[in-house]
């Protein structure tokens, strides 16, 4: 994989896992004030999903790299093929 291609597929991967993480741990709100949201979380802890998301993302990016790398899925072979 080239480094322009590998940059795109983690920034992909990156999102997509960040995206999936943002549910877990979230807590509504009790007592809701006058201008919020009453399904507003109380702590989102963004900076412990950014830091997980970044780790889980360059672990599947290997997987990716991996998969290219031994030519086990080739979307040049498949075009070929049609």
């Amino acid at each position: 994989m080239g480094t322009v291609s590998g940059i795109v597929v983690y920034i992909l991967l990156w999102w997509w896992v960040f995206f999936m993480s943002l549910p877990f741990g979230v807590k509504r709100t009790e007592v809701v004030e006058d201008g919020h949201d009453a399904a507003a979380p109380q702590k989102t802890h963004l900076w412990k999903k950014a830091a997980a998301t970044t780790v889980i993302a360059f672990i599947l990016w290997l997987g990716v790299d991996a998969l290219i790398a031994a030519d086990i899925f080739s979307f040049r072979r498949m075009a070929e093929d049609y």
